[in-house]
């Protein structure tokens, strides 16, 4: 059976090897799911999920560092990112629990006519069946909350299969799941090459896939999914930041810095291209060169770091290459453009790239920010609205009916106004259109898409007409 080193991306040593299921366990799993969810006397109730999702909570506050020792060195995300982000997928299972306890059906009015007479009609909420969660490996923590606790709280089997760089938080997260209590062929845990991956999300026993990753890959199956499959796409983008004239300069700087280099540059809505006028460029750019120069990139064990490593050393080629393209097609490098090692990329500014380069019109999921810079605001408009992306997107001004006209100009799923396309609360709807994905995220909302409702209709002579 073939077999998977994890590595740590800032030492490169190996972490563990992990073997890879075959494609007789993978095709195990789907029937394990499939037989449970068929048979209705077997789904868990909703106050025992909620028991179970409290249990949750209280397992991962004690294994708190644990979790996070697990995820910096698998993953690479500097150790105090890595705290917030274990923070927030403890509050997302309280979440869950919350409103798994207040979700309920509605009321359908009848009587309105003759022919609904002497009827009572309202709707049940039920699990949507099997459901598939392929991870990305940049959030292990708070992705497998947002992806496989909700399926648990919608009440479906799901099989949890985590990114192949960092399946071991999963596999620990997956481990403390069972002992808050859910069955184990309720929540299945699963490391297997990519090839079976799509394999088991197109197989017609799933009912809902929730897929975090590249778009090339989503879209891929998405097309070959079995008839009925729903899906959950979560792609990324070129987040785009305009700034205007009546911007104030002191909110932009920090809450920027912190939204591109935010885990090297590696989130889906990170800080990639920030349009700004021309008459601004000069302060800001020097205001903004200064707190980059600030940073600390290195090792992601110490809590000083802010800028860890990249994923792979393919990924610090890559980086490099593109920031080449730039320079190549009329780019200025005002911070950064090297590689420090073969493990960690500098923060990296590059003034007025092509819009044709690679750093303008793909996503660099790397610590590389470009800045363009503007005399007409229309012009900056057209640029922001051209790509096929759409996902989180910021404006900056102090001018009310400034912002309100760009919040409804600008191409953007979520449209930020005075903070970085980055941010994130596990409450709010989350996700993209266009290439950058298709359904919603965020604790409540996946939960919904992991239902469906009943319409139940009761006749009967005792109900008033």
């Amino acid at each position: 059976m073939e077999a998977i080193k994890v590595v740590n991306p800032y030492t490169r040593e190996t972490i563990e090897s992990i073997q890879l299921s075959d494609a007789e366990h993978v095709d195990a799993m789907l029937a394990t799911a499939s037989e449970i969810f068929l048979d209705r006397r077997k789904w868990i109730p909703k106050n025992d999920r909620i028991a179970i999702l409290k249990r949750l909570k209280t397992l991962m506050q004690d294994h708190y560092d644990e979790l996070v020792s697990l995820a910096v060195n698998e993953g690479g995300k500097p150790y105090t990112d890595t705290r917030i982000e274990m923070d927030r997928a403890i509050s997302g299972v309280q979440l869950a629990a919350e409103f798994l306890g207040q979700k309920s059906g509605n009321m359908i009015p009848m009587g309105r006519n003759a022919g609904s007479a002497n009827r009572l009609a309202y709707t049940i909420d039920e699990p949507i069946g099997v459901v598939v969660s392929i991870s990305a490996f940049n959030h292990p923590i708070n992705l497998t909350i947002h992806q496989t606790v909700t399926a648990i709280a919608a009440g479906c089997p799901v099989i949890f299969k985590p990114a192949l760089k960092t399946p071991l938080t999963g596999r620990k997260l997956t481990e403390l799941i069972h002992q808050a209590g859910l069955p184990k062929e309720w929540c299945q845990y699963l490391v297997c090459s990519n090839d079976l991956t799509e394999k088991l999300a197109t197989d017609s026993r799933v009912a809902y896939v929730s897929f975090i990753g590249s778009y090339k890959v989503g879209w891929k199956i998405r097309a070959n999914l079995a008839p009925g499959t729903a899906i959950g796409l979560e792609h990324g983008g070129v987040a785009p930041v305009l700034i205007t004239r009546n911007a104030d300069m002191s909110k932009c700087i920090q809450p920027l810095i912190k939204g591109a280099f935010y885990h090297a540059g590696q989130v889906c809505v990170s800080v990639q291209r920030i349009f700004l006028p021309e008459l601004m460029a000069d302060s800001f750019i020097q205001a903004f060169l200064e707190g980059v120069s600030s940073l600390k990139t290195g090792n992601p064990a110490d809590p000083a770091t802010d800028v860890g490593p990249l994923i792979l050393q393919e990924e610090v080629e890559r980086v490099g290459f593109w920031i080449g393209d730039a320079v190549r097609k009329g780019g200025k490098i005002l911070a950064g453009g090297k590689a420090i090692s073969n493990v960690c990329f500098e923060p990296s500014v590059i003034l007025n790239p092509s819009f044709d380069a690679l750093v303008s019109k793909e996503e660099v999921f790397g610590p590389v920010v470009c800045l363009y810079t503007y005399s007409d605001v229309e012009d900056a408009l057209n640029h922001i609205n051209e790509l096929p992306f759409s996902f989180q997107a910021s404006v900056f001004t102090e001018d009310l009916d400034e912002a309100m006209d760009f919040s409804n100009r600008i191409k953007a799923n979520t449209l930020l106004i005075n903070d970085h396309p980055a941010f994130r609360v596990d409450w709010m709807p989350f996700g993209g259109s266009e290439l950058s994905g298709i359904g919603l995220g965020g604790i409540e909302f996946s939960i919904r898409e992991m239902t469906k409702e009943k319409l139940v209709i009761l006749k009967s002579s005792k109900i008033p007409a």
